[in-house]
């Protein structure tokens, strides 16, 4: 099942464990209360397994301009390859193209690209770094 839940409530905080284990541990860092208190007006979204467990998250910012930038996303390492992280893709256009929005744009890890590739991202301008890591801009219009 996937789902949007608020900033604040206990999914947001299972999501935050989530996003921790998966994309700050690894490269020593951690979040901090002035960051996520930035979020309290995106829309958060979890994939859920079979026992209510969430197992993939992400967050929808709008980015101005009907443009809904997708950030911060994590699927549990043991359930990486199963198909979650498309599925969440694909809710995210879904909901994001009944808000309004034209476009998603996101900044992809390097070693991300070849996924958001497959769904049709296209990249936009030269790798740059973003938390110590070569990212790029990637695009697909809705």
């Amino acid at each position: 099942m996937i789902t949007t839940f608020e900033f604040g409530t206990p999914a947001y905080d299972e999501s935050i464990r989530l996003r921790d284990d998966i994309l700050r541990k690894p490269l020593n860092m951690v979040f901090y209360a002035e960051d996520l208190a930035k979020e309290f007006d995106q829309v958060h979204i979890g994939y859920y397994d079979e026992n209510g467990v969430m197992t993939g998250c992400m967050v929808l910012q709008d980015y101005g301009n009907k443009q809904a930038k997708m950030r911060q996303v994590a699927v549990a390492a043991s359930q990486q390859g199963k198909g979650i992280g498309k599925k969440m893709v694909a809710f995210f256009e879904q909901y994001a193209r009944q808000k309004g929005f034209e476009k998603v744009v996101l900044h992809a890890r390097e070693v991300a690209c070849s996924f958001y590739d497959k769904l049709g991202y296209e990249r936009v301008g030269e790798p740059f770094e973003e938390v110590n890591i070569p990212h790029y801009k990637m695009e697909k219009a809705l």
